[in-house]
């Protein structure tokens, strides 16, 4: 089986499992690279969100009220964003879950971990998500770079890292190059770049930055967005 990754541009992203529709950070309404807009997104079986800011909360709100399905995110969070219209019994776990705790849908074991960066409620996050071959993802959500992420390669053996390189309010592509190395990654996503002027424009930076760290091993994908790319475990 494999796993089809889907980049919506900025940290938006579709994982695609054996029929399993995972949406993170489903930023569309705003996000001036998105390539289509949320109402064109087929049913989704989850949706999580890393915190809310409103770059990452995005549409969650609409697709989860719209498809019925769970939203996964922090304490606190989660209460305000079904203040906001996200039906109660969409809310993953009744009240969301915390840090370091791992939920289970349809087969997906979602672990929530922490996150350096703000959020006005809640606290900021990642997850980790491993898919029934064993194939792991990391999604780093809003961060700065952090020795911890040396445990979670330990832990978790992470296939495909998902990391801010864009700078200003996260990992830069040199942060994010050492963070290819704690996590111990065979494969690297970059997000968060490009969508603002102010983001690092191209990946151009963290190419080098990987090179001049001897990661060479390291694949780096770069997809357009709305392109799907598809992992072989």
């Amino acid at each position: 089986m494999s796993l089809s990754v889907t980049w919506y541009s900025h940290a938006n992203f579709l994982l695609e499992y054996d029929g399993v529709r995972i949406l993170i950070d489903p930023f569309f309404t705003g996000n001036p690279q998105a390539p289509c807009t949320a109402d064109e997104i087929a049913p989704v079986d989850a949706v999580l969100v890393t915190h809310d800011h409103g770059d990452h909360v995005g549409d969650a709100v609409a697709l989860c009220a719209k498809h019925n399905v769970p939203l996964v995110t922090i304490v606190g969070t989660a209460e305000k964003l079904q203040q906001q219209g996200v039906p109660a019994d969409c809310i993953a776990n009744g009240i969301g879950m915390n840090i370091g705790g791992t939920l289970e849908i349809k087969g997906v074991k979602i672990t929530m971990t922490q996150a350096f960066h703000s959020s006005e409620s809640g606290a900021p996050t990642g997850f980790i998500l491993r898919f029934p071959d064993g194939t792991t993802v990391y999604h780093a959500g809003d961060t700065g770079i952090f020795s911890s992420m040396q445990l979670f390669g330990e832990l978790y053996s992470i296939d495909v890292a998902m990391l801010p390189i864009g700078g200003v309010f996260t990992m830069d592509p040199l942060q994010a190059a050492k963070a290819c190395e704690l996590l111990g990654c065979s494969t690297v996503i970059p997000m968060h770049w490009g969508t603002f002027p102010v983001l690092e424009q191209n990946t151009e930076h963290f190419a080098q930055a990987l090179a001049a760290r001897g990661l060479n091993a390291v694949k780096m994908l770069a997809p357009e967005p709305g392109t799907a790319v598809i992992l072989e475990k």
